[in-house]
């Protein structure tokens, strides 16, 4: 797993997501923004990861951290997972890439003996003032928002 600790402006952008809202990454609130990009909803790791950072977050709103996981799934989809999880948080849908292409996850991945074009696992933090301070790329799901956790809360 690649992470790296980094400061770059993120370029504005807006994008639909669960509860009727639309998520506009100038002038958040929040001290970070949490960013994690999934493959689908209702897979295994998808699964397991959102519900880490369901557990959790409460620590993070304790950190002065908001959590929104992207994939390209639907608005519909989005909903049926985040109220099958019980997720606190917003979903963001993706479907035309325009995120991923932003953040650079679309990768060629095997599946099954096959090559596909997918989501990379990633998740990005981005301050108040719209810097990107760290990313992970490559991520592997077993312990991980821990680590996301124990970053965001070294920065408060």
């Amino acid at each position: 797993m690649a992470d790296r600790q980094t400061v770059a402006p993120v370029a504005d952008f807006s994008a639909a997501m669960t509860g009727g809202q639309t998520f506009q990454l100038a002038g958040r609130p929040a001290r970070h923004t949490v960013l994690y990009f999934y493959p689908k909803d209702n897979t295994p790791g998808c699964t397991t990861e959102s519900m880490a950072f369901r557990d959790l977050h409460a620590q993070f709103q304790a950190a002065g951290a908001e959590i929104y996981g992207i994939s390209r799934d639907s608005l519909r989809s989005h909903e049926g997972f985040k109220a099958k999880l019980g997720l606190p948080f917003e979903l963001i849908s993706d479907p035309e890439e325009a995120l991923c292409q932003q953040f650079g996850v679309m990768k060629l991945k095997q599946m099954y003996g096959k090559t596909v074009r997918g989501i990379e696992r990633s998740t990005f933090v981005i301050d108040a003032h719209g810097q990107l301070v760290k990313e992970w790329r490559g991520v592997k799901v077993a312990g991980h928002v821990d680590e996301v956790l124990e970053f965001v809360a070294r920065q408060a």
